[in-house]
């Protein structure tokens, strides 16, 4: 695992914040002021008054000026262009959608209470059409920004500190989520060696001790420092470093040696000066059991709805194009390893199931509880077709709409697969079996067994709507350009 010490200035995160307020603010007057004249016309035209006191009539452009001044300033407020935020995760698109909505919902209260009647029309259409305008800009943005930091740029450079367990633990998480933005350039280490690389399989330069993390920084052109395992240093010494970073350019991170575990299971609570970080026990609560299920099934209803068309013209070209039937119903594993009969369109030769164990053998992954065959000379011309763009799944809205599946979630496996698993890896049926899953959306057929049960775990353990919304969006991207790892 290499890092690439790639020079570049500490003012990229001004540079970055600047071009996406640009943007937001080319949107926002595009929307504002192109709604105002789609709804009003060019014709000057003021906000109606109801005999008010406090207020005078004023024309409806002042009034969208205002509008974008104050939607700036909310987006603002909530940090939306910060660094910590933009680039990876949804808290970035979560503060736009919370800011916007505040920012509505205050203009409407100010509205009554100070009898101003703004045209409705106009509010509905700049309400939504903003929001999605902007969550759009900053996908553009963001998706520039994964490129440059897969290729060293526009990232923070770290210095790791802490043992060397901990520090080459947190280098190779840091490593395999380039899109993140943190380029590890150097490590100082609590004991250990002084000098050369952190190991055999990890390049990363040791450049000193706990006694020299300032000379490291200015040595590294670090910009921030991450304490891997703070029992290392006093807390006197924490906070001296801490004290010894250059406000606004220097960055301290506390990496605690937790790992996938995400937002809405952590909480931080401040006791006698000691930042407590409190992590929820992975658990369904009855109002997310509750939430999870209605999104099932009025989405798969309104998806069997709208893609009923592709469903039968499907059905249609398997049945006619190999013998053998349209739909293909096998068993496979659900919820709590109870078994259920999952639908799909046939893609392989009739009696497929039968030859599974001599190819895997003949490939050497017979004992991997994940069983696919590589180029496996079982799947018919259509088949390959629909399997490219997970149109074979399609049937399986009827298991979602029936409660044996869920339009999000970890794949089911056959009896054969969860045989081999680990009990780390039964916890992938502490849930309902998805449509797709996270694994799924992170590189499909081209990620081994261990990799699809740590994002499966990962999203078993900290469910949110969010996060299937976003699985199912990235999910529509991989349908329509499914790559070399679709199969």
């Amino acid at each position: 695992m290499g890092h690439a010490l790639v020079s570049q200035p500490h003012n990229w995160r001004v540079r970055y914040a600047t071009r996406v307020w640009v943007t937001d603010l080319a949107l926002l007057v595009a929307v504002v002021f192109g709604t105002q004249i789609l709804w009003l016309g060019l014709e000057p035209a003021d906000v109606a008054t109801r005999e008010s006191n406090f207020v005078s009539p004023f024309s409806y452009w002042a009034f969208s000026i205002g509008l974008v001044s104050l939607w700036m300033l909310a987006l603002a407020l909530v940090d939306s262009r910060s660094d910590r935020v933009m680039g990876t995760g949804s808290a970035e698109y979560v503060r736009i959608i919370r800011s916007s909505l505040n920012l509505f919902g205050m203009i409407a209260i100010v509205a009554f209470l100070v009898r101003i009647d703004v045209a409705r029309g106009y509010l509905l259409i700049s309400l939504p059409l903003g929001i999605v305008l902007l969550l759009t800009g900053r996908r553009a943005w963001r998706g520039w920004l994964v490129a440059q930091r897969r290729a060293g740029n526009y990232s923070a450079r770290v210095l790791l500190v802490g043992s060397v367990a901990s520090v080459t633990q947190l280098a190779h998480e840091f490593g395999r989520a380039p899109s993140a933005g943190y380029t590890v350039v150097g490590a100082c280490l609590a004991g250990g060696p002084r000098a050369g690389a952190l190991g055999e399989d990890c390049d990363i330069p040791v450049v000193g001790d706990l006694d020299a993390i300032k000379a490291s920084l200015s040595a590294t052109g670090a910009d921030t420092v991450a304490v891997t395992s703070t029992g290392d240093l006093t807390p006197q010494q924490l906070k001296q470093l801490s004290w010894d970073l250059e406000p606004g350019k220097q960055h301290l991170v506390l990496a605690p040696t937790l790992i996938d575990i995400a937002g809405p299971r952590i909480h931080t609570r401040p006791v006698a000066g000691l930042p407590l970080i409190h992590v929820e026990t992975p658990r369904f609560t009855r109002g997310q059991r509750f939430l999870k299920r209605s999104f099932d099934v009025v989405g798969s209803a309104v998806l069997l709805l709208i893609a009923s068309p592709v469903l039968i013209a499907l059905a249609i070209a398997v049945k006619v194009s190999s013998t053998g039937p349209a739909f293909y119903v096998q068993s496979r594993i659900g919820q709590h390893g109870k078994p259920f009969g999952m639908i799909k369109f046939r893609s392989m030769r009739v009696g497929a199931d039968a030859e599974l164990a001599a190819l895997l053998a003949a490939q050497g992954t017979s004992e991997t509880p994940l069983f696919k065959v590589k180029d496996d000379p079982r799947i018919t011309p259509i088949g390959k077709f629909i399997r490219k763009y997970s149109l074979d799944e399609l049937p399986q809205l009827l298991n979602v709409l029936g409660g044996s599946m869920s339009l999000v979630g970890p794949r089911p496996q056959i009896a054969a697969e969860v045989a081999l698993y680990t009990d780390a890896a039964r916890r992938r049926l502490l849930t309902r079996p998805g449509i797709t899953g996270l694994w799924q959306v992170s590189g499909r057929s081209a990620l081994d067994w261990d990799d699809a049960v740590r994002l499966d775990l990962y999203y078993v353990e900290n469910w949110s709507l969010a996060g299937d919304l976003t699985i199912l969006a990235k999910t529509f991207n991989a349908v329509v350009s499914p790559g070399e790892t679709a199969h």
